[in-house]
């Protein structure tokens, strides 16, 4: 049997009204499906079928998980082909676990709320090319759970029972998802990580983000020092370690910035560390916005800060600018010192540059004809 086979299997047996009882053929299907082998889910992951405990799952589903990242879908991510509550579709979704955070959060509103936006944080982890073509939003079907499954959903593809796919589309599919699922989890546990940390630099005494450590920037754009301490940061699941330094310098460029008459912006801007827009309020409001990476250069060599600046920014313009249609954004390298013979480089690429220079800050031709440097 296939999984093909077995999604028209559980469309064609299962009875909702039958209840959960050993004879009945639709929850027997559900149950046998823990040791499957012909299924084709990956070497080492696991599969199983959820009908419900005394009562019946009025939207039956197949969890696909790999047990290096959860087996437990009360509360963590998995993969879920779960049918609606008519049983004329089933929809392969990467979900989030709903039943342990329903027992901590009573109010309906404010659950669905919750789930939604991790489902859109979550979602916004993975590279533009891979969830695009998975971000339908799931319909189940009326009732409790089929709603927490519709607002737990990260990304999802639907299929109608009547037009089931081949199995071997089925199997691309489930390849698919197989790997947005591990890019997924590995940004939410480098999350867990830089949240457990700043935790804990808190208890051991590290000064609160509003102490009068922190630059404050009055930038009405959305601009706010991050915890200088050092915090895991995903980017398309490929983990960089963010140092003091990197934090410092995106703070003392922000705080100068506004200075020239920019307004800087680093919050809900994911994976970009900086944009900059022109504070003149007669600026159209759909100009290009100045798309910044910010490198700390190490042991005095510049080459690998400037070569992951160049793929970075050329990366991020064509994913989240030219992709979404948005127009093309102004590239900048903000450097944590002088980058020398790599400046007319950058210059040739289409980047501007501006490093640290003592107590001020040097730069390229193009950023001191922005009026970003003297």
């Amino acid at each position: 049997m296939t999984m093909r086979d077995l999604l028209l299997e559980v469309a064609q047996t299962y009875d909702q009204k039958a209840g959960t009882g050993a004879g009945v053929a639709g929850q027997q299907v559900l149950r046998g499906v823990s040791s499957r082998t012909d299924l084709g889910v990956l070497a080492g992951w696991e599969a199983a079928g959820f009908g419900g405990k005394g009562t019946a799952a009025s939207a039956p589903w197949i969890g696909v998980f790999d047990p290096q990242i959860n087996k437990d879908p009360k509360v963590g991510l998995y993969l879920a082909y779960i049918f609606s509550t008519d049983l004329a579709s089933v929809t392969l979704t990467l979900q989030q676990g709903v039943t342990d955070l329903s027992e901590k959060i009573k109010e309906k509103k404010a659950f669905l709320s919750h789930l939604e936006r991790q489902a859109q944080r979550l979602y916004g982890a993975l590279p533009p090319s891979l969830a695009e073509p998975w971000n339908h939003r799931p319909t189940f079907g009326g009732g409790e759970r089929p709603e927490s499954y519709e607002a737990a959903s990260v990304v999802a593809r639907r299929y109608e029972v009547l037009d089931l796919p081949a199995e071997e589309q089925l199997q691309q599919d489930l390849r698919a998802a197989e790997n947005l699922l591990q890019r997924v989890a590995a940004a939410d546990a480098a999350w867990r990580a830089a949240r457990e940390e700043d935790q804990g630099a808190e208890k051991v005494g590290e000064p609160p983000q509003n102490s009068s450590t922190a630059l404050v920037v009055p930038a009405p754009g959305g601009f706010k020092p991050r915890n200088s301490s050092g915090y895991v940061a995903n980017i398309a699941a490929r983990e960089q370690l963010k140092s003091q330094k990197h934090e410092e310098l995106i703070r003392e460029f922000g705080a100068y910035i506004v200075t020239r008459d920019y307004t800087p912006t680093n919050l809900r801007i994911h994976p970009k560390d900086l944009i900059l827009r022109q504070s003149d309020a007669a600026a159209a409001a759909d100009s290009p916005e100045w798309l910044v990476e910010v490198k700390v250069v190490r042991n005095g060599d510049p080459t690998a800060a400037v070569r992951e600046a160049v793929g970075q920014l050329r990366e991020y313009s064509y994913f989240l600018y030219r992709e979404r249609r948005l127009a093309t954004p102004h590239l900048l390298g903000l450097f944590s010192e002088d980058i020398g013979i790599y400046a007319a480089y950058l210059e040739d690429q289409g980047i501007a540059a501006i490093w640290r220079d003592g107590d001020g800050w040097g730069g390229t031709s193009t950023a001191a004809a922005w009026g970003m440097v003297d």
